[in-house]
């Protein structure tokens, strides 16, 4: 069977290596270095995509695409500003907003809350806010003095279904009066616990749900009238430009909000951290691939004899080279097979065992009173298991080069003079 010449060398120098022990053992390092800096490249960057399909698909779920409030007067006639908010071919669905900020109180607890005031029917159609609600019910809001809060809330405030909270709203907000010197009484309202909801993060410890009509009888709107409008598109990542071409054809003065000026942060960090940790993890696999350079340097030395009969039968300078570079090339393909595997498989499998690690040892990597998820996602993306791939050998192929290019210049006189 016909074999080129330098694959044949290459491939008969990697198999009598493995008879020298030294020699052995740092091309064995170097296989494993890359193998270990492949495998958790792909982990790493796998568990980055599944936070963004977190953020994305969960907490964007609950978190306005866009709204735009506005500046002074209320929305008239909101019905008809939705319907024309809905026009936009990537809007998916908008619902009528009030925002109150104010303080909730039972007994002596107090606890600050963000009131949002919603449309029973179209809140679920802009937010996944009903699937989160774990005790009582959201129709409850259709009682008129009933409030949905989070968890985070109901916890500090020690109350369950059915109990009555009093809400502490500022008056001058609530009745849109300018500042005064003289401080006002604030406007106090009952409530009764209708739903409590779990969403983990910030957002169980700061916000609540009313009725529309009961938020507008608190900022002393007509019927008809509301503060804002939320916005989801179909794309997440256009919402920005989508809510500003909305907010250039409506009829109000608004202030412009969309997810990545209040959750921006989010998508930033993971980000920030995929971009470090791919620098980190290819330099270890930089260093993993240059330990070749140590081996074939080895083999070069080892080999001398054998590179002078080579160019004395007449091989060529390409034909030398390119032996070394196939038998070092073999590391980085050998490394990158093993860490592809592992690292597929890990990935493909990061939420169970990190489920099954955290049961060992009864600890919890994430908690959901911090994060918005108290696990770790996973979504692995065969474009990163390719240039990951090629990244690893790209690396082994460069560390080959200047070994493989001593070897032809290796005089045949000088080294057979001396035998």
């Amino acid at each position: 069977m016909f074999k080129p010449l330098s694959l044949f060398l290459g491939f008969r120098y990697v198999r009598s290596r493995q008879g020298n022990g030294f020699s052995s053992f740092i091309s064995a390092s170097s296989t494993f270095g890359i193998a270990l800096g492949v495998l958790v490249l792909i982990v790493v960057l796998s568990a980055m995509n599944g936070f963004e399909r977190e953020l994305s698909q969960r907490l964007l779920s609950i978190v306005a695409h866009g709204e735009m409030v506005t500046v002074n007067t209320p929305i008239d006639n909101w019905p008809k500003e939705v319907q024309k908010v809905q026009q936009h071919p990537q809007v998916v669905a908008a619902a009528p907003l009030i925002k109150l900020t104010g303080m909730m109180q039972k007994g002596d607890e107090l606890k600050g809350v963000e009131l949002r005031g919603v449309d029973l029917k179209l809140e679920s159609l802009v937010s996944d806010i009903t699937t989160y609600v774990k005790q009582g019910s959201w129709q409850s809001l259709a009682q008129g003095n009933q409030i949905v809060i989070g968890s985070g809330i109901a916890k500090k405030l020690g109350v369950s279904i059915g109990d009555k909270v009093q809400v502490l709203l500022p008056k001058t907000a609530a009745q849109g009066q300018p500042l005064s010197k003289k401080f006002p009484a604030l406007l106090k309202q009952n409530y009764i616990v209708g739903g409590i909801f779990q969403f983990g993060g910030t957002i169980d410890e700061t916000l609540a749900y009313v009725s529309l009509a009961q938020a507008a009888e608190s900022m002393q709107y007509q019927v008809g009238q509301a503060q804002g409008i939320r916005v989801k598109v179909n794309d997440v990542f256009m919402a920005p430009q989508v809510i500003r071409e909305v907010a250039n054809n409506f009829n109000y003065h608004v202030y412009i909000y969309d997810w990545t000026r209040t959750q921006g942060h989010v998508f930033n960090d993971i980000q920030l951290v995929r971009m470090v940790m791919f620098i980190v993890l290819v330099l270890v696999i930089a260093v993993a691939s240059f330990n070749i350079v140590s081996t074939l340097i080895m083999a070069v030395n080892e080999k001398q004899s054998d590179i002078a009969i080579l160019k004395t039968m007449g091989a060529s300078p390409p034909t030398v080279m390119l032996a070394f570079i196939v038998q070092g090339v073999m590391n980085g393909v050998l490394g990158s097979v093993i860490g592809t595997i592992l690292g597929v498989y890990v990935s493909l499998n990061l939420t169970d065992i990190i489920l099954a690690i955290e049961g060992l040892f009864n600890t919890k990597i994430l908690s959901a009173d911090v994060y918005f998820i108290d696990f770790i996602p996973s979504e692995l993306h065969i474009s990163d298991v390719y240039f990951t791939v090629v990244t690893a050998l790209v690396l082994s192929l460069l560390a080959t080069i200047y070994p493989a290019w001593r070897a032809t210049k290796i005089e045949p006189a000088k080294v057979l003079g001396q035998a």
